[in-house]
C-alpha cells in the first residue's frame, strides 16, 4: 500500500508542477516565459514543449491505464528536468538549479515507484504477452 500512496502522491505533484507550467508556457506567462526565452530556447519551442506537458500529465493521471505511453511520459519529464538542469546551470548558474534537482527527485521516486507497481517480466521465448505493459497498449 506504501508503494502505491508514494506513486500516487508523486504523480500528482508532478502534474501539479508541470501541468502549471505548460500552461503557462501556453499563456505567455511572464515569469515562465522569460527565463524560458532567457535560456535561449525559441518562442514555437516552448509553446509544443506547453502542449506536450500538458498531453503528459492527462497521462499520468489515467489510474492503471496507458502504461507504455505511461514510460514515454516519464522519459520526457527526465528530458526536460535534464535540459532544463544543464540550461539553467549554463546561463543562470548553480542557484537557478534548485527546482530541476527537487523535480528530479520527485520524479525518479514516482518512477521507481512505478516500476514496483508495474514490473516488466521477460520470459526466454520473448512471450510479450507476460509483460503488463505490452498487454495495456
Amino acid at each position: 500500500m506504501n508503494t502505491k500512496t508514494i506513486y500516487w502522491i508523486g504523480t500528482i505533484l508532478i502534474s501539479l508542477w508541470f501541468g502549471a507550467s505548460g500552461f503557462f508556457e501556453l499563456t505567455k506567462n511572464p515569469i515562465v516565459w522569460d527565463i524560458t526565452v532567457q535560456l535561449g530556447y525559441p518562442a514555437h519551442f516552448i509553446y509544443i514543449l506547453g502542449v506536450a506537458k500538458l498531453l503528459g500529465v492527462a497521462v499520468l493521471l489515467i489510474p492503471g491505464k496507458l502504461l507504455r505511453l505511461k514510460e514515454w511520459v516519464f522519459a520526457g519529464i527526465f528530458f526536460d528536468i535534464i535540459f532544463a538542469f544543464f540550461s539553467k546551470i549554463s546561463v543562470l548558474g548553480l542557484p537557478a538549479t534548485v527546482d530541476a534537482m527537487i523535480a528530479f527527485t520527485i520524479i525518479t521516486v514516482t518512477y521507481v515507484m512505478f516500476r514496483s507497481l508495474y514490473p516488466v517480466t521477460y520470459s526466454s521465448n520473448s512471450d510479450l504477452r507476460k509483460d503488463p505493459i505490452s498487454a495495456s497498449v
